[in-house]
């Protein structure tokens, strides 16, 4: 099947324009393949007395795509089980956590604006299906699945009480200190930008003992400003944690698996200290090894260097950083860009989980943020999107290479990593797996020095145009 940019497919799952790329045919299309893979995976008895659970985030075109994959998956010859607007991750774990589940998919395009929208697929254990089982859903989607016949098809029912499932086990994780933040009661200023974590979040602070300041806390999908929680974009947050004078201010993207941080004077701390600071404190609690992507900080680095335990990195994505957590055992992990991911919950990216360990770090003292960083090394990161050359970006690589002097190392796993140990920065340029670009990433304890590294790169990748 043909299918026209921007339509981006990953190991996880689909994502594109609403109207142009994202339609109800090709979505209802995916799930058929999605139900035909579950379906040849598990065997006909298997499917029996089983279902895929579906669910989204809070987009205006999600009940219609949902609609349009509960049908594909019905087509397949498997049951389904809507679970309404709720956070990625809260699917997730519904998944993870019904024996009968055999799947699940969720209908959102995470922290893309709001004419995206798009579909990610979860195995049976709850999280992303693996990058060669996308594959195989993938080669499904292009050839055509087959489908039921009449009396094979799949039948579809409402499922409910996934968000209560997702806020009781998060209060009950022995590594979220309740009684600290009760002692505390801060309070607590929170932008969910009209996303899906509305539904989770406010209720989560609210029986941790925090009074909830909000924007955005209507799921309606009406992003006001650009939904990714990046600090450009949480000037209104800042204000409104000056305004009341709150210890510290969460932003939520709008499918609730990534959690950004505004400190106490209403300024941005920056993304990867989400996960610095979960690290930190769960660290101090147990010990073991921590794994993050290639483009996260090196904050987070330094948090598991200063406890002495091992840290390993891998490719970004969600899938592979859960992937390299379960072979080595770590005790947390997770990307840079706000997502903690806690085996004792699940092994997927979860912000309503990265408040409350974030909240219990700065429980501990009754500080904000910044209080908290105390005289820690402060990192400059700067990320730039480039058109993605039409050839490729080897010829960049290979000339970053050559001009990157001496002392440096580099990592071929996941586009180009270049890394400075001595002085202490970094360079990563990759392919982006969610839209049609490069993603440029360096960071230095110096930001001139940050800047240039990303100019310095820019030229390159800006040499080979775009085709």
């Amino acid at each position: 099947m043909a299918v026209t940019h921007p339509l981006i497919i990953s190991a996880s799952g689909i994502r594109g324009i609403v109207g142009h790329t994202m339609t109800p045919e090709i979505t209802s299309r995916y799930g058929s393949a999605f139900g035909a893979f579950l379906r040849d995976r598990v065997g006909s008895g298997g499917v029996t007395g089983h279902y895929v659970l579906v669910g989204r985030d809070s987009r205006t075109s999600g009940p219609l795509l949902a609609d349009a994959v509960a049908a594909g998956l019905c087509a397949a010859g498997v049951d389904v089980r809507m679970t309404g607007i709720a956070p990625t991750p809260t699917h997730l774990l519904a998944v993870r956590d019904d024996p009968a589940a055999i799947g699940g998919l969720i209908v959102t395009a995470s922290h893309n604006p709001v004419e995206w929208n798009g579909l990610k697929l979860a195995s049976a254990d709850g999280r992303f299906v693996s990058p060669t089982d996308g594959v195989a859903i993938q080669a499904l989607f292009e050839q055509g699945p087959t489908l039921a016949e009449w009396d094979g098809l799949g039948s579809r029912t409402d499922r409910s009480g996934v968000i209560e499932h997702h806020i009781e086990r998060i209060l009950g994780l022995d590594l979220v200190d309740v009684e600290a933040i009760r002692e505390w009661g801060p309070v607590v200023a929170l932008d969910c930008v009209h996303g899906a974590g509305a539904v989770v979040v406010p209720e989560l602070l609210r029986r941790l003992g925090c009074r909830v300041e909000g924007i955005g806390l209507e799921p309606d999908g009406r992003f006001p400003r650009n939904p990714e929680p990046t600090p450009e974009n949480l000037g209104e947050l800042g204000e409104l944690v000056r305004a009341t004078n709150s210890p510290v201010g969460f932003a939520i993207d709008p499918d609730s698996d990534r959690l950004s941080i505004v400190d106490e004077t209403g300024t941005p701390i920056g993304e990867d200290w989400t996960l610095a600071f979960a690290v930190e404190y769960v660290l101090g609690r147990r010990p073991g090894p921590v794994v993050t992507n290639l483009s996260s900080s090196q904050s987070i680095e330094d948090a598991a260097k200063s406890a002495g335990v091992p840290f390993y990195r891998s490719p970004v994505g969600e899938a592979r950083v859960a992937e390299r957590m379960a072979e080595t055992g770590a005790v947390i992990g997770g990307e840079g860009n706000g997502g903690v991911m806690l085996p004792d919950l699940n092994l997927t990216r979860d912000a309503p989980l990265a408040a409350a360990l974030v909240l219990s770090h700065l429980a501990a003292r009754q500080v904000g943020p910044t209080e908290r960083l105390g005289s820690r090394t402060r990192y400059s990161m700067v990320k730039r999107k480039a058109p993605r050359p039409a050839g490729g970006a080897e010829q960049a690589f290979s000339a970053l290479e050559r001009e990157s002097g001496p002392g440096a190392e580099f990592d071929h796993a996941d586009g180009l990593r270049i890394v400075w140990p001595e002085a202490r920065e970094w360079i990563h340029v990759r392919a982006s797996g969610t839209e049609p670009i490069l993603r440029i990433i360096a960071e230095s304890p110096d930001a001139a020095r940050t800047e240039e590294l990303v100019d310095w790169a820019s030229r390159h990748v800006d040499a080979l145009g775009t085709g």
